[in-house]
């Protein structure tokens, strides 16, 4: 014989409740401890989504420096990057997170000119975090690969200041790198 919801236990029948759902104490305790930990939670998520943020920025602007150098090597001619807001011409300035612009510049002037091919536009940063550079405007990688003149220092920073920002260091043999903690923010 089968007895639904029960034990049996030598020849005695014990028959258990059945259960329909939480107490209203198990609900209560169950959400005080589902509170506190999302309190300890929510900043640290923030926190990792600013930092994948500012990664994914850097990321995005070292690419955009070593395609420029890159094009340069491999079309024997110079290349340049700079500021651009409108995605057509150069800007000019030390601003670089309205959006950059990498192109074929086989005069060296650092204006796209006609006949100049546009390799790649940069978009503007999202979540007001800027990026400012210390060398002048623009970079303009020779068929060499180097960037004689034009080395400096490009400070991505949020509204947590420079004890987070990220420093992207380029030096007029063309080599980038990038360090944490040391960029220039006002």
């Amino acid at each position: 014989m089968v007895v639904n919801y029960s034990m049996i236990i030598g020849k005695m029948i014990l028959i258990m409740p059945i259960s329909r759902g939480f107490t209203l104490i198990e609900l209560l305790v169950t959400l005080s401890v589902a509170s506190i930990l999302l309190s300890m939670a929510v900043p640290s998520y923030r926190v990792f989504i600013q930092d994948s943020l500012l990664l994914t920025q850097s990321n995005n602007f070292f690419s955009a420096m070593m395609l420029a150098k890159s094009e340069a090597v491999k079309r024997g001619s110079p290349a340049t990057i700079c500021p651009s807001i409108d995605g057509t011409a150069c800007t000019g300035g030390t601003v670089w997170s309205n959006g950059w612009l990498v192109f074929a510049d086989p005069n060296s002037n650092g204006v796209v000119d006609a006949g100049e091919q546009i390799l790649q536009v940069g978009s503007p940063f999202a979540g007001g975090n800027t990026l400012n550079g210390n060398n002048g405007g623009r970079v303009t990688f020779s068929a060499s690969g180097f960037a004689f003149g034009f080395n400096g220092t490009f400070s991505l920073c949020d509204d947590r200041g420079a004890a987070m920002s990220r420093a992207i260091i380029l030096n007029n043999q063309g080599r980038l790198r990038t360090e944490t903690g040391t960029g220039a923010c006002s």
